[in-house]
C-alpha cells in the first residue's frame, strides 16, 4: 500500500504544479479547447474524447461506490471535472481509510463486507 500510496502523491503534485503552469500561461479556457479538438476529429480530440470516457468511468465509480448517494453523486461529480487531481487526492486518503485493505478501497465498506 505504501508504493500505491507514493504513485497517489506523486501523480497529485505532478498534475497539480503542471495544471498551475499551464493555468498560469495560458488561463482558464481549457473547454473550449477540449470539445474544439474534439469536433475536429484530430488526435488531440480523439485522446481528448478517450479521456472524457475515462473520466465518466471514474465518476460513475466514484457514486457506485458511494451507492448513489448524494455524497456519492457530488464525488462523481468532482472526479468527472477534476480528474486525476481529484482522484488521487481521493484515493489517498480512501487507503487510510480502508486501513491499507484494497477491498473496502475500491468496493467501498458496505460491498466488502458482503
Amino acid at each position: 500500500m505504501t508504493a500505491f500510496r507514493t504513485l497517489l502523491a506523486a501523480i497529485f503534485i505532478f498534475i497539480l504544479t503542471y495544471t498551475i503552469v499551464v493555468a498560469w500561461n495560458h488561463g482558464f479556457g481549457l473547454l473550449p479547447i477540449f470539445f474544439g479538438d474534439i469536433a475536429n476529429m484530430t488526435w488531440p480530440g480523439q485522446f481528448n474524447l478517450d479521456f472524457l470516457f475515462f473520466l465518466i468511468l471514474s465518476a460513475l465509480w466514484l457514486a457506485w461506490r458511494h451507492n448513489f448517494s448524494p455524497v456519492g453523486l457530488a464525488l462523481g461529480l468532482l472526479g468527472l471535472l477534476g480528474g486525476s487531481l481529484f482522484l488521487s487526492a481521493y484515493l489517498f486518503i480512501a487507503s487510510f481509510s480502508a486501513n491499507g485493505n484494497i477491498k473496502p478501497l475500491f468496493l467501498g465498506k458496505a460491498r466488502a463486507r458482503d
